[in-house]
């Protein structure tokens, strides 16, 4: 059966196009397998790419702070090392000092560790004072040659006393002690990229090895959770493997057809290998925050080769042979197919404003993933179907499907939505939800949520770890740093004005919810002056002149790593109870107030530093990027969206339920106790991109029905649902079931992306089969498209010399008969 002509420079393109599709195959098909051998080559090159500074939101004013003073003030990648005598007494015993002496030496001999910053009662660094009647006198807290006699062992505990390590390097309850290390992105030793993954396996060597029935060994920093998250990876594979072998199943129940099956899954997967294989060459990793996007662009996938098979088994249980219903499939969906995956790659591009070096990788791959679909689902897709022949099983049920359209059946049923009246039950349905949805979603967090690390479950062994740490010490990984900078002073240490203003700042955040401890120049010139003075506590106050403070010059010693030389900056570290979002803002919160009403001349608090402060930039950036993506993703959709229908109309039958799918997921998120934060901001963008998918092909055959077949609008949505629709449901089925079998990962945010991802795509399905109806019963689209029909119908010379009476439907009269 020959197909009529496509009228119009858009349906003449298509068509030339699909002509030469099936002229070219074999060579296109060569092409195609040649690329993805050599790209699957490629790809046995790709490696986990981890970072700590492609984490930070370099642009954002904490981070220009942070990164003037890094090679001075403690960075925010550290690591603790927390070693816990389990028996009798305290940590002064030979047998704990030893392996705490050993333990020291290992993580010092790290690659990447930033020697001088290696902190621990064994370090050279560690320093008592204390006065005598010469005067100042002072030491390492341990001897040179320790031996663990008694003797020795009760002058270390003398000296940790002094030293005021006492909640720093020591536990509160004498039962622990910590080693504090530095990391740099690059190994200083060396010049090369640190491992993290390597960093973490000696870090569980130290373990190993120092840990026992005696001593207990807690591990947290940022190369630990990386490590873990690492170590989760296979896990994450064994899901995805499942979540395969669910969807080539119910794709096999629904096809009934062993070669679409095998098609579609290849097709699905090509442009993953394709994505995996150009990373290397364009100089990229894959970081374990990334791990879940190979998935999401097989998701995408599936869905559109779902489509196109389903297309072609319609033609081809109309009699068609395979390669003419190969070319009726491409000319069919190449236009809403191409249109959607392009919104899927402005979405996924849209996020890369956010500026930070993880999320811009995030969002050039995932575009990349979509862009390279286009190639694999629009052209290789239609060439491998068109050398495929169905099994006479598969035939049989696709030539009965294609009679099931009558009154009686489903399809016409899901006509009933396109009605005024039932549409109003849909309203007020959608109403109700937005409503519950807008509530809810006010109560979304940007940051983390909870203690410990949220991509790991609250049991693991990393957050375990963090919590012993937390209790023991007035210290944890957690730190902001604030710096003070004076101005127009030559020694700001030695002028009253400037340490009165950090003691004020220092006492302020010491009562300011979340804050666990605050260290200071002024705190810790207040103890060296009260020690001038035979310790009298009344003496511990700081004196208004720049003699009597230099009585504290021993607290100025930038060897501290409290300030630079002559303190033209101090640094203040505040502890922090944890990083959650809400703690993180209420204290920067705190710090700006004070800010704002302190008046001295010349001193100004610069934020900020420390992990916590890399936690608060990244949160701001979120929080500032968010409504401005979003309104970029809409706008995007709206724009191609009003190119492709040429209708307000469409825009708004497409939009309202992607809105309403994105309130609800921020609900979902809020109540499920989720932040909103790097990873998880590209869900939202996922989720719109596969409401998308629904929303164009189904109103693209609306479209289609209502202008070239004269169907109402109930039949024509009728018509969409049994062509796209039937694709659309076992899509957003399977992929959901896939899914939600994470909920049971050990990964966190792999069960979190999980419940999310299954959510997302049942209710957008829900939206774009009954609120995508009902909008375009009250909005009338029938009386539109019908009235454009009319227009074409009477303009034959215009349609001769180019006009184009529907920029989606290319004039095939009918796609069922």
């Amino acid at each position: 059966m020959t197909r009529p002509q496509s009228s119009g420079r858009l349906g003449r393109f298509v068509d030339a196009c699909a002509g030469a599709l099936m002229r070219r195959r074999r060579l296109l098909l060569l092409l195609c397998l040649a690329v993805t051998v050599a790209l699957g080559f490629s790809a046995t090159r790709l490696r986990l790419d981890p970072g700590f500074n492609k984490m930070i939101p370099l642009q954002h004013p904490y981070m220009q702070v942070f990164t003037k003073y890094a090679s001075t003030f403690s960075g925010a990648n550290t690591v603790l090392v927390s070693l816990r005598w389990k028996g009798d007494g305290d940590i002064y015993n030979a047998a704990f000092m030893d392996k705490l002496r050993h333990a020291t030496d290992e993580v010092f001999f790290i690659p990447g560790v930033d020697r001088s910053r290696v902190f621990s009662l064994f370090t050279p660094n560690v320093r008592y004072t204390e006065v005598t009647e010469a005067g100042f006198r002072g030491d390492v807290v341990v001897p040179g040659r320790f031996s663990g006699a008694p003797d020795e062992l009760d002058k270390v505990r003398r000296n940790v006393a002094r030293s005021g390590q006492i909640g720093r390097l020591v536990s509160n309850d004498l039962k622990s002690a910590l080693i504090r290390a530095e990391l740099r992105e690059t190994d200083p030793a060396t010049g090369k990229t640190i491992d993290y993954g390597s960093v973490a396996r000696q870090l569980e060597k130290i373990r190993a090895q120092f840990g026992g029935t005696d001593v207990e060994v807690n591990i947290v920093g940022f190369a630990k959770l990386v490590g873990d998250v690492e170590a989760g990876i296979a896990g994450v594979m064994g899901f995805f493997a499942l979540a395969f072998a669910v969807t080539a199943l119910l794709l096999w129940l629904y096809t009934r057809s062993l070669r679409i099956t095998a098609l579609a899954l290849v097709v699905a997967l090509l442009p993953v290998g394709w994505l995996l294989g150009l990373l290397p060459l364009l100089g990229y990793g894959i970081d374990p925050m990334s791990i879940l996007v190979p998935f999401l662009i097989f998701s995408i996938g599936v869905s559109h080769a779902v489509q196109m098979t389903n297309a072609w088994k319609q033609e081809v249980a109309q009699g068609q042979g395979p390669a003419d219903s190969a070319s009726a499939a491409f000319r069919k969906l190449f236009i809403p197919g191409t249109v959607a995956l392009l919104t899927n790659a402005l979405g996924f591009m849209v996020i890369m404003r956010i500026e930070i070096d993880i999320v811009r990788e995030l969002g050039i791959t995932a575009c990349l993933g979509v862009l390279l679909m286009i190639v694999t689902n629009k052209v290789f897709l239609p060439i491998l179907l068109s050398y495929t022949r169905l099994e006479p099983s598969a035939l049989a049920r696709a030539a009965r499907a294609a009679h099931a359209s009558g009154q009686g059946s489903l399809w016409h049923r899901f006509g009933a939505l396109a009605r005024p009246a039932p549409a109003l039950g849909v309203f007020v349905a959608a109403l109700a939800l937005l409503a519950f949805g807008a509530i809810e979603s006010r109560d979304l967090k940007i940051g983390d949520v909870g203690t410990g690390a949220p991509e790991l479950r609250a049991d693991s062994r990393y957050n375990r770890d963090s919590a012993s740490i937390v209790s023991q010490y007035n210290i944890g990984s957690d730190a902001l740093t604030v710096v003070v900078e004076p101005t127009g002073f030559d020694d700001g240490c030695l002028h009253y004005p400037v340490m009165s203003a950090v003691e004020r700042f220092e006492m302020h955040m010491r009562g300011v919810s979340g804050v666990q401890s605050v260290v200071s120049v002024s705190s810790l010139a207040k103890v060296v002056i009260g020690a001038y003075n035979e310790g009298n506590p009344r003496w511990e106050a700081l004196p208004r002149n720049s003699a009597g403070l230099s009585q504290g010059a021993k607290a100025f010693d930038p060897d501290n790593g409290m300030n630079t030389p002559n303190c033209q900056a101090i640094q203040v570290l505040i502890y922090t109870a944890n990083h959650e979002g809400a703690t993180i803002a209420h204290i920067i919160r705190e710090i700006r107030r004070f800010n704002a009403s302190d008046e001295t001349p010349n001193v100004a608090f610069r934020l900020a530093g420390g992990n916590i402060g890399v936690m608060a930039a990244t949160n701001e950036a979120v929080e500032e990027a968010e409504v401005a993506m979003l309104l970029a993703i809409f706008g995007a959709i709206t724009l191609l969206c009003l190119l492709t229908f040429r209708s307000w109309r469409a825009v708004l039958c497409i939009i309202v339920p992607l809105t309403l799918v994105s309130v609800l997921c921020n609900a979902l998120m809020a109540r499920l106790g989720i932040g909103l934060k790097v990873s998880t901001l590209p869900v939202i963008t996922l989720g719109v991109g596969v409401g998308v998918d629904y929303g164009i092909y189904l109103y693209e055959r609306i479209q289609h029905q209502i202008r070239e077949e004269g169907q109402a609008l109930p039949q024509a949505f009728a018509e969409a649902m049994r062509q796209r629709g039937s694709a659309a449901l076992f899509t957003a089925l399977t992929m959901c079931i896939g899914v939600g079998t994470w909920a049971f990962a050990a990964l966190k945010f792999q069960a979190d992306m999980g419940i999310l991802l299954a959510f997302m795509f049942l209710v957008n399905l829900f939206g774009a089969v009954s609120l995508l109806p009902a909008l375009a019963a009250w909005l009338g689209v029938e009386q539109e498209e019908r009235a454009r029909a009319r227009g074409a119908a009477a303009r034959p010379a215009g349609a001769a010399a180019g006009a184009e009476p529907s920029p989606v439907t290319h004039g095939l009269k009918s796609d069922t008969a």
